[in-house]
């Protein structure tokens, strides 16, 4: 009886301390919650943070990238619209004089072409090529950015030169051309692969002086073509004008 009565009072002395015990192993496990779902919370604050700062980095970059055009792109927004502004008078006579005649299919040819990154647009130009007036009536694509003033052949979706090795990038890395490496080294009797690999070499190799030896080139063939054209048409003094039925008049040996 006695060792029972002890044992009571030993538990009930030793009921208190026990509870407190409980009582901090819980407060310190909920501190230990605590504490790690604010490290956690940190944590995710910090990350979304730093995905924040990096979009707004891309995102300016981006912004940066199309407020500041490339030299290229500067040179066809100027030079596109100056030639533009010169050529309007021409455009519109030409335009006129297509209507009176009305050709078939209408004044304007239209023709879809791929262009920068793939995409796809429709290229206008007037259906004549006196005083290539064709390639002229392209220059609004200039200034809208769908072609460029040099650069390589606008083809057409699905043209077999566009699936060449590496073809693809670089065709689609770059805008088209209203005129381009191809065209004025252009020659009969030229190999039928032999332009795609001059637009190939043109997009490895461009810079700001290609171009512009590129647009001297193509101002100055049509201009030797046509100066060509009016002097062969000159009346020519002496004995060299004459033709061989010339040649047969009284007073000219054959030897002449």
């Amino acid at each position: 009886m006695r060792n029972a009565n002890r044992t009571a009072v030993r538990t009930r002395a030793h009921a208190p301390s026990r509870t407190a015990r409980t009582v901090k192993t819980a407060r310190t496990a909920r501190t230990a919650r605590t504490a790690r779902n604010a490290r956690t919370k940190a944590t995710a604050k910090a990350v979304a943070a730093f995905v924040r700062t990096v979009k707004r980095a891309v995102t300016f970059a981006a912004w940066r990238a199309a407020a500041r055009p490339t030299a290229k792109r500067l040179l066809d927004l100027t030079l596109g619209t100056a030639l533009l502004a010169l050529a309007s008078p021409a455009l519109a006579l030409g335009a006129l004089a297509l209507a009176v005649r009305r050709p078939a299919g209408g004044v304007l040819a239209r023709e879809q072409r791929t262009g920068l990154d793939g995409r796809t647009f429709e290229l206008r130009s007037l259906r004549t090529r006196h005083c290539r007036l064709d390639l002229l009536s392209r220059l609004p694509h200039v200034v809208r950015g769908e072609l460029s003033l040099v650069g390589p052949a606008p083809l057409a979706p699905g043209d077999p030169r566009t699936e060449g090795p590496g073809a693809r990038r670089w065709r689609q890395e770059l805008r088209p051309g209203l005129t381009g490496l191809a065209q004025v080294r252009a020659r009969s009797g030229m190999p039928w692969d032999e332009p795609a690999l001059l637009d190939q070499h043109y997009a490895e190799h461009h810079w700001m002086g290609l171009d512009l030896a590129i647009l001297a080139e193509a101002v100055r063939l049509p201009l030797r073509a046509a100066l060509r054209a009016v002097l062969y048409r000159l009346p020519r003094g002496g004995k060299g004008g004459l033709s061989d039925a010339d040649h047969r008049l009284p007073g000219y040996s054959v030897a002449e």
